[in-house]
């Protein structure tokens, strides 16, 4: 996969990072030898290796998972500046 200027500024653009006409060839240098190195993590075999969430073996705490509080919701919006049946209430902010 190779990334062309046209696509460099609209990554640009969503990311609201401003790029400058003499940067687009660097950016898109560097996007594509990103991409290049991730396309070489796919040729690795992993077969039977199992995936891992940190170079240490540990075993993440559990605990039960039970309702240990609530029953006074009254309580718990009682200083919201505005509130509807118990419900937070937020002004709206996505179009």
């Amino acid at each position: 996969m190779s990334v062309d200027a046209a696509t460099v500024k609209r990554i640009g653009r969503l990311a609201r990072i401003r790029i400058e006409e003499g940067e687009v060839a660097k950016y898109q240098d560097e996007l594509n030898a990103i991409l290049g190195f991730v396309e070489q993590l796919g040729e690795v075999d992993v077969t039977g290796v199992e995936p891992m969430t940190s170079v240490t073996p540990m075993k993440l705490r559990q605990r039960e998972d039970k309702v240990t509080d609530g029953g006074y919701p009254d309580k718990i919006v009682a200083n919201a500046p505005l509130t509807e049946d118990n419900f937070f209430m937020v002004p709206k902010v996505v179009e």
